[in-house]
């Protein structure tokens, strides 16, 4: 398998693809370890639990309709859809498709930055159900 160099992830948001708009994505996946250690085990052992999936994304905002903050505000407080492909191009196996169903969006802050900077605004996403689609 070849390295990869993000440079045209796709990032859709709500069934809105904002890749034009991202400059930085981190989808974090792991199960719950659950302790099932019994009395004569010589060790702790474990099982997988419930899956804990973040997202983090850094959006470039652009105010205008159909855009970062027209998607975006009405998503705080309540559960969405995220589908993140490594490129732009088609679902596959060198190309997977990761869709969060039901992550929560708890904050966004609409304009934060200083004199000079690019106005931005960085999202982070808690919970739901990952899967992964090659084909």
């Amino acid at each position: 398998m070849a390295q990869i160099v993000l440079t045209d992830a796709s990032i859709t948001i709500n069934s809105v693809d904002l890749s034009s708009r991202a400059n930085t994505v981190t989808l974090n996946y792991e199960k719950e370890a659950v302790e099932t250690t019994a009395f004569g085990d010589s060790g702790r052992t474990y099982t997988a639990g419930l899956q804990n999936v973040t997202v983090d994304i850094e959006l470039q905002q652009d105010f205008a309709a159909s855009n970062v903050e027209a998607t975006v505000f009405p998503l705080v407080g309540t559960s969405t859809t995220i589908v993140i492909k490594p490129t732009a191009a088609a679902v596959g196996a060198e190309n997977p498709s990761y869709t969060v169903a039901s992550t929560y969006l708890a904050a966004h802050t609409p304009v934060a930055g200083t004199v000079g900077e690019l106005a931005t605004t960085s999202l982070s996403f808690q919970g739901g159900t990952l899967t992964k689609a090659t084909s």
